[in-house]
């Protein structure tokens, strides 16, 4: 899915690491990465979380939208 390649972007252009952006989801590094490689699905409320930190719509951060 076009989501995962786009939430990693998001936090490597931010200069996050897995970790820090788990601490902020309250969650651990390892979920988080699974939420990256795609194992587990990433919880709505985590979507919503990250596109408050990112400064990003919905749209943009699940890939229907390039602004």
């Amino acid at each position: 899915m076009k989501y995962r390649k786009i939430m990693k972007d998001l936090r490597e252009d931010n200069d996050l690491t897995q970790t820090a952006v788990a601490e902020i989801l309250g969650t651990s590094q390892t979920m988080y990465a699974r939420y990256e490689r795609g194992a587990n699905e990433l919880p709505i409320r985590h979507m919503i979380t990250l596109c408050r930190l990112y400064n990003v719509s919905a749209d943009y951060f699940l890939g229907l939208n390039e602004e």
